[in-house]
């Protein structure tokens, strides 16, 4: 059966693609930045796209769903953020998702977010989620993955994502699971079904694998020795297999041989973006290569007429696709109600 999917916060459609390539059908979604709708557009053609503010979507004006997924805003509830959570406007957003749940009553939801959400405030951000999602009737599965240990993108991106089920607000988790949920008493119920993601065993593919360096500019190259910056660049860059960060006072090798987690500070320019040593170029990373380090496909579409910043920043605010895709296999699946053994 083919599942029909509403996104809100939808980005530039890294989530919807994941559940398109779960044999989904994403019918509509929703996004406020006019730079990522152009992206969007470019690359998800058959699904309604509502550009405009979450607060003014009504249930009852939107085709009916089976899944509504939602990254809402991680901003208010990260350390990089301020961490100011429901005090923070972005922060509230977290309530639309929970009303429209109630007024579209899908079967499942599939929601997003950093996982400092889930001790933000002494917990009581992630208590006050978990109890609006009861309010709405659905079960509450919360666990956090690290996209490099159960994807092949040599990304280290841990993130929090929770699963629910409709009608089943007794199945409760007060905090993020680490492994497989068991069969219990409850058999019945489609959250007592749920699997989360294996690891894997294989090893990420290499940097290299993602690189393009047909879009590189002069401006992303390290190799002004009069520049300070670029100096301590350049004596500290070294490996081709390893992915670099600039910090204030020291160029840092990232651990395990995967690139740092991309966020959306990379927009911001200058040396938030991670460098490399490519055939003995040093540089930062492209935007393309953003996207191809969150798994995105090749041939993703990036606009001409977006500044490399806005690309940065949309590439940093998405998700490691196979990583969803993953999870997003695992809804479908208890929805079909598949064996699973």
């Amino acid at each position: 059966m083919t599942y029909r999917v509403g996104s809100l916060f939808a980005g530039v459609g890294g989530v919807c693609q994941a559940f398109k390539n779960s044999n989904c059908n994403v019918v509509w979604a929703n996004e406020i930045d006019k730079d990522a709708c152009k992206t969007y557009r470019l690359n998800h053609v058959s699904t309604n796209l509502i550009e405009g503010d979450v607060k003014k979507l009504n249930g009852k004006n939107l085709s009916d769903i089976d899944i509504l997924t939602a990254g809402f805003p991680c901003q208010p509830f990260s350390l990089a953020g301020h961490g100011r959570g429901f005090e923070d406007e972005r922060g509230k957003l977290f309530f639309e998702v929970s009303r429209l749940l109630k007024e579209l009553r899908p079967k499942a939801f599939f929601l997003e977010n950093v996982k400092t959400i889930a001790s933000h405030n002494n917990g009581e951000t992630f208590k006050t989620i978990r109890n609006e999602i009861k309010r709405a009737g659905y079960s509450f599965i919360p666990f956090i993955l690290n996209a490099a240990k159960y994807t092949d993108i040599p990304q280290g991106r841990e993130r929090i994502y929770i699963v629910g089920f409709k009608d089943e607000d007794d199945y409760l988790f007060e905090k993020p699971i680490k492994e497989n949920i068991k069969e219990t008493e409850q058999s019945n119920l489609l959250s007592s079904k749920f699997k989360i993601p294996k690891e894997t065993n294989k090893k990420p593919k290499s940097i290299k694998f993602f690189l393009d360096n047909s879009c590189v500019t002069l401006t992303d190259i390290y190799n002004d020795k009069n520049n300070k910056i670029h100096r301590k660049v350049i004596e500290s860059v070294v490996d081709e297999n390893i992915v670099y960060q600039y910090r204030r006072y020291y160029v840092r090798p990232n651990k395990s041989n995967v690139c740092p987690t991309l966020t959306a500070n990379m927009g911001a320019g200058g040396h938030n973006i991670p460098i490399i040593l490519d055939d003995g170029v040093i540089r930062r990373l492209t935007p393309k290569e953003c996207f191809n380090l969150q798994g995105f496909s090749r041939d993703f579409i990036l606009p001409s007429n977006i500044s490399r910043a806005q690309l940065y920043k949309q590439a940093g605010n998405s998700v490691v696709v196979p990583m969803v895709e993953k999870i997003a296999k695992e809804i479908v699946a208890v929805l079909d109600g598949s064996d699973r053994n």
